[in-house]
């Protein structure tokens, strides 16, 4: 299969193993984004495929060619990747089209120049070829540097948190720009993040890394978000409500009705997370599985609200969760409110001995 192939990858930096046994395939056309919080080694298993890091143990192959292995290891220069910094690690004494034609070697310099111009088409800078990195903005560099990646026509190219010095509005834009491109080219894509958002807006698959520095998922944007595989997943998605309790014939009694089970024991601790677009508000007349609430406070984040709730009956009476809601909502115009769970939104998980 054309890609990228990384295969028992261990990566230890002294008594500090940051790579455990990590293994993933990113077909050539895919962009696979591999998503974790900072430190677990996402950057460094960036840089060992690369070959800006010594490959300790494992095996890495781009499309049918073994690149590294213990005692085998091809230089960065002969893998034929593009890799695409954090800093963007433009050369300031260089125009803009002379970084683009910077890696390549192969070509005549006449030649060279023709593809640079055509990757800056691309990326709609060719008025700025003559220019400086200094000169332009952030989202311009960041253009550039995608263009100089792209323009050696990579087998495999890897993005380490692209956007990350982008403002949110220049970043969306970017964003966009930058996946339509990808898609064009064809190219494996590998990109780390530890931004949960632009995992799922940029990737076909998510990898998430845990800090124990194994995979712990890996599959489709809507499989992560909807079926993460444990509370850490769950979690890394932004924040979530929490009810926990023993497991009684069958299920745990909540104020939102019962989440039930078919293969836990009674007396096991049940512990089920609900994302803030689970809870669901509403006024009106109440539904099977409503329960009322009093609303605390209501933040508007744009298009979205944050509402704090507290639940007036039922088994988590006096417990207060959170809730997003669409648009604006005004608490002195709502009356009385009613809340439920929408199960797609809620994950149970089972504590083990020692688990708080």
């Amino acid at each position: 299969m054309q890609g990228l192939h990384i295969h028992g990858i261990h990566h230890a930096y002294g008594e500090n193993a940051v790579l455990d046994n990590v293994s993933l395939t990113v077909p050539a056309g895919e962009l696979v984004c591999l998503l974790g919080p900072s430190g677990c080694g996402k950057t460094t298993l960036l840089r060992i495929a690369a070959g800006l890091e010594k490959l300790q143990a494992g095996r890495i192959a781009i499309d049918e060619t073994v690149v590294a292995e213990p005692g085998s290891e091809l230089p960065p220069e002969a893998r034929q990747i593009g890799f695409m910094f954090q800093d963007y690690a433009l050369f300031p004494h260089l125009t803009i089209c002379e970084n683009v034609s910077f890696g390549l070697f192969c070509l005549s310099k006449r030649a060279a120049y023709d593809r640079a111009m055509e990757m800056l088409s691309q990326v709609r800078l060719t008025r700025q070829a003559d220019d400086f990195p200094h000169t332009l903005s952030g989202g311009q560099q960041q253009r550039v540097a995608l263009a100089r990646a792209l323009a050696p026509a990579p087998r495999l190219l890897l993005l380490d948190e692209p956007f990350s010095g982008l403002d949110s509005g220049m970043r969306a834009r970017i964003r966009e720009e930058t996946l339509t491109m990808l898609k064009q080219t064809n190219v494996a894509t590998l990109m780390v993040t530890h931004d949960p958002r632009e995992a799922m807006y940029m990737s076909d698959r998510i990898k998430v890394l845990g800090a124990n520095g194994q995979i712990l998922q890996s599959a489709r944007p809507v499989d992560i978000y909807y079926k993460p595989v444990d509370e850490y997943v769950a979690r890394l998605f932004g924040p979530v409500n929490l009810i926990r309790g023993p497991v009684h014939h069958g299920g745990l009694e909540s104020s939102f009705g019962v989440f039930k089970t078919d293969d836990i024991s009674d007396g096991v601790n049940m512990r089920v997370l609900i994302r803030l677009e689970g809870v669901v508000l509403h006024n009106g007349n109440a539904h099977q599985g409503d329960t009322p609430v009093d609303v605390l406070s209501a933040h508007l984040l744009g298009d979205s609200s944050i509402v704090h709730i507290r639940v007036r009956e039922g088994p988590n009476r006096g417990a207060e969760f959170r809730a997003r809601v669409p648009g604006s909502f005004d608490p002195a115009e709502s009356g009385q409110v009613w809340a439920r769970v929408d199960r797609r939104c809620a994950f149970q998980y089972y504590e083990k001995a020692g688990d708080r």
